[in-house]
């Protein structure tokens, strides 16, 4: 025996005409203005939020009922192509599989739905031609402007951004040229406060496991390291860059990094996946954490509290810093000749069991 089709489910099927199928005619601006007595115009005004002061209350209410009734939903492409604008923004990042940036994404969308806006996520890794690449999907897509995390330190993006005049906020990473504005960590304190907690700890031989240089990330927390380690009057040079910002990179430039400086107490890392990549390096040589080497990452993403040892780190206020490139987006986006600002956000240092006094020092105080 056939079974029926629930009513929900045969209504949405396609309808057969003259032997062929026909999908079910769309509901359109014209069958809500017909069903609220309204003119085509009050429809759309009535339903874009920008324009619905323009008509008086009880007419909004009418073409909403009208439209929820029939089950009417916009069409956003048509609706672009009429007011030049999509309500849609491009967020290009630079591995989606990083646990940073999804804090990031949730404090962008949450400031951008406030105003209407939708995000349109692109992970843009690779080279500078698949960045092009993507950039130039979201430029068929007509987004209305572009928060890039993607940044290097010299950035075509960026360029091309500028060149067709689509709005862009750079966040957590910047360009040398300062062309657009960007949301930052300040990773010189960030540096200063990981030294002085090393330093107080009694370290004097203090390594730095760095970022790409040719990023602003990878670049300024190095020099940040420089100045924090001469304030302390403690040696500079023991720095490796790493590659890339991935684990396995961070346990290749330790390891060159302890067989250049086999005196090292403590190692200050770009960011959190260099960090475990040096507790990989640690244990393969026999080395414990922190009882020969202390260990500071930079980000504080999610589980490194729970890896053991639990790692002592930099918090950056990723979610904050989505929420700020957003608002200047906004703000960008409704006044063409807004000028670049540098928005800069404060670290906090988490100590937790991966750094302690090195033996030396507990040798001395015994």
């Amino acid at each position: 025996m056939a079974r029926r089709l629930p009513q929900w489910l045969q209504s949405s099927q396609m309808m057969k005409t003259r032997g062929r199928t026909k999908p079910a005619s769309r509901v359109t601006i014209r069958d809500v203005a017909a069903q609220a007595r309204v003119s085509i115009s009050t429809v759309s005004r009535a339903l874009n939020p920008e324009a619905r002061h323009l008509i008086g209350d009880e007419a909004v209410v009418r073409v909403i009922e009208s439209a929820r009734a029939l089950g009417y939903r916009q069409n956003k492409l048509a609706s672009a192509l009429t007011s030049g604008r999509s309500h849609v923004v491009g967020v290009l990042l630079p591995d989606i599989e990083n646990a940073v940036f999804p804090p990031i994404v949730r404090g962008i969308e949450e400031r951008l739905a406030t105003e209407g806006y939708a995000v349109l996520i692109a992970n843009a890794a690779g080279s500078a031609a698949d960045r092009e690449r993507v950039l130039e999907q979201m430029f068929e897509r007509q987004v209305d402007g572009l928060v890039v995390a993607t940044a290097s330190r010299d950035d075509q993006v960026v360029r091309r951004c500028i060149l067709e005049h689509v709005p862009v906020v750079l966040v957590n990473r910047s360009e040398d040229h300062r062309l657009a504005p960007e949301v930052v960590n300040d990773d010189f304190y960030s540096m200063q406060m990981a030294i002085d907690h090393l330093a107080g700890l009694g370290h004097r031989k203090i390594g730095h496991v760095a970022g790409p240089i040719n990023l602003s990330t990878g670049y300024a927390r190095w020099q940040g390291f420089q100045l924090a380690a001469q304030r302390h009057r403690i040696a500079s040079d023991r720095m490796v860059e790493a590659t890339e910002y991935t684990r396995e990179a961070g346990r290749v430039a330790c390891a060159e990094l302890l067989k250049r400086h086999r005196s090292t107490t403590a190692i200050v890392a770009a960011n959190d996946l260099l960090a475990l990549g040096c507790y990989d390096s640690l244990a393969a040589l026999g080395l414990r954490c922190p009882q020969d080497v202390s260990i500071v990452g930079h980000n504080d993403m999610p589980l490194v509290d729970m890896v053991n040892p639990p790692l002592t780190t930099l918090r950056i206020q990723h979610r904050e810093m989505g929420r700020q490139a957003a608002r200047i987006l906004l703000e960008r986006m409704s006044t063409a000749d807004a000028k670049p600002v540098r928005v800069t956000l404060s670290p906090e240092i988490v100590v937790r069991g991966s750094t302690a006094a090195p033996r030396s020092a507990l040798r001395s105080e015994g």
